[in-house]
């Protein structure tokens, strides 16, 4: 049986079901599709096929699992080249008037699509994510360390985004299905369950010379190989940017693809 399927067909249908306010998927607004395609494929080992959001758009797969999207919406949107984090929503159009309330912005939508309804938005820093109401991926909700992403906001003050984001996606709250937020190592740690969905750190600031630490969601990819994934990086034409070891003894790269995304490669545990 062929494991290769959209969101969809993986998906618990119903909008607003599953872990509210969590990370539900992660898409790359680029430039051109087929170089993009090229580069991940070369670099992460993904296949790509057809989604339902048109000829400009495609589903990363690896393993039959899908795993991100890419669309050549950067200059249909005329937003910067990027990896974007989306966020589960019960309703895009009140999560949406909570980041406006909020002196976030709404550069995109709502918009209506086949699978559900979505918005593209930033924090008061500038830190670009999305809002998601449709159908959920249960491996991106998962939460496990098998889960095909995970997500760590670099941003100004920890705490303060933290108020942000949880007001908007009800994070803390007592409702079904919703996300706890604790403190680990100085930072904001999102969980359900104990499984840790995402990460807020601070130290991130605007004016920094450096795109890698400047606010933004940064997306880390899990590799098996963190040496030979930054080499194939670099073969495929991306720079790899930054180095580093956690706290845990796990190696990482900041890697910026051709067209400018950045993301991060991890070791898996």
């Amino acid at each position: 049986m062929d494991r290769m399927r959209e969101p969809a067909a993986a998906a618990d249908t119903t909008p607003g079901t599953g872990r509210i306010g969590a990370p539900c998927w992660v898409s790359l607004m680029a430039r051109d599709l087929a170089a993009s395609q090229e580069f991940y494929g070369a670099v992460l080992g993904w296949r790509f096929h057809k989604g339902r959001l048109g000829d400009g758009f495609s589903i990363a797969a690896l393993d039959g699992e899908p795993v991100a999207g890419i669309g050549a919406l950067a200059r249909t949107f005329r937003v910067a080249v990027a990896w974007t984090p989306y966020f589960a929503v019960p309703d895009a159009d009140v999560a949406a008037a909570r980041i406006r309330e909020r002196s976030g912005t709404v550069a995109v939508g709502p918009l209506s699509f086949s699978l559900g309804r979505g918005a593209l938005a930033a924090d008061r820093d500038g830190a670009v994510f999305g809002i998601w109401e449709g159908a959920l991926l249960p491996d991106w909700q998962s939460g496990s360390r098998d889960a095909p992403a995970w997500l760590l906001l670099r941003t100004r003050n920890a705490f303060d985004s933290a108020i942000f984001y949880g007001e908007i996606l009800d994070w803390a709250t007592e409702g079904p299905g919703g996300c706890d937020v604790g403190f680990e190592n100085d930072e904001v740690v999102l969980a359900y369950k104990s499984h840790v969905m995402a990460r807020l750190a601070s130290g991130a600031t605007g004016a920094a010379a450096d795109p890698v630490h400047r606010p933004r969601w940064d997306v880390h990819f899990p590799v098996a190989d963190v040496d030979a994934t930054a080499r194939a990086a670099r073969e495929a034409g991306g720079t790899v940017l930054e180095r580093r070891t956690t706290s845990e003894g796990l190696e990482e790269a900041a890697i910026r693809d051709p067209d400018g995304a950045l993301f991060t490669i991890s070791g898996r545990p």
